[in-house]
């Protein structure tokens, strides 16, 4: 059974950071593309960062060069490092996987086939 759990979040000052957790269990972590999503309120999901069995990083352009994505494979956890965090950054966060997509497709309307969702984690940035 595939399970995906993240941790991590809370709530910080702007400018402050965060690292976000997503441990997975139930396949081979390393042939899934991996993906952070986040949900404001009022909002739709939106794809914040991927990292594909490939290799390949995206991430979306209101977190580039302030959040990086990484991988322990031998711990089968996907982590999302959030730096000069923004009020604008305040979400639900979510990791998925899925073993077919690609890392580009966490930014389109392909994610919402991702097979795989986290429970979420909150991450509130105050002003």
């Amino acid at each position: 059974q595939v399970q995906l759990v993240e941790s991590g979040g809370g709530s910080v000052q702007a400018g402050g950071s965060l690292r976000l957790s997503c441990a997975a269990s139930g396949y081979t972590y390393s042939s899934y593309c991996m993906g952070w999503f986040r949900q404001a309120p009022g909002k739709e999901r939106e794809g914040v960062a991927a990292i594909d069995s490939d290799g390949r990083i995206i991430y979306a352009d209101s977190v580039k060069g302030r959040f990086t994505i990484s991988q322990d494979i031998t711990k089968n956890t996907l982590y999302l490092q959030m730096n000069s965090l923004k009020p604008e950054d305040t979400a639900m966060y979510y990791c998925a996987a899925d073993r077919f997509m690609t890392a580009i497709q966490v930014f389109g309307v392909m994610s919402r086939f991702f097979a795989y969702w986290g429970q979420g984690t909150q991450v509130t940035v105050s002003s």
